[in-house]
């Protein structure tokens, strides 16, 4: 039963540390790129571009972390 225990703790750890890392990446992201936009609203389309693929990025960090909360759950 401890084992059972330790997978649960190890899972839900490894999905909550795993996403504050890019939640508060995207968070600075998202006001980096708003402040761009408001001193300089001609370059907003390439702003948004850039923005929008470094969010992706960030993203895909917090997937990875969903996956490996995953494996630890049904996996080991």
């Amino acid at each position: 039963m401890e084992a059972e225990a330790a997978k649960f703790l190890g899972a839900a750890l490894a999905i909550a540390l795993g996403v504050v890392g890019p939640g508060v990446g995207i968070g600075i992201l998202g006001a980096g790129a708003m402040g761009a936009i408001g001193r300089n609203p001609e370059a907003a389309p390439a702003i948004t571009t850039n923005m929008i693929l470094a969010i992706a990025f960030a993203e895909a960090l917090g997937i990875y972390s969903l996956i490996v909360a995953v494996i630890l759950l049904f996996v080991v």
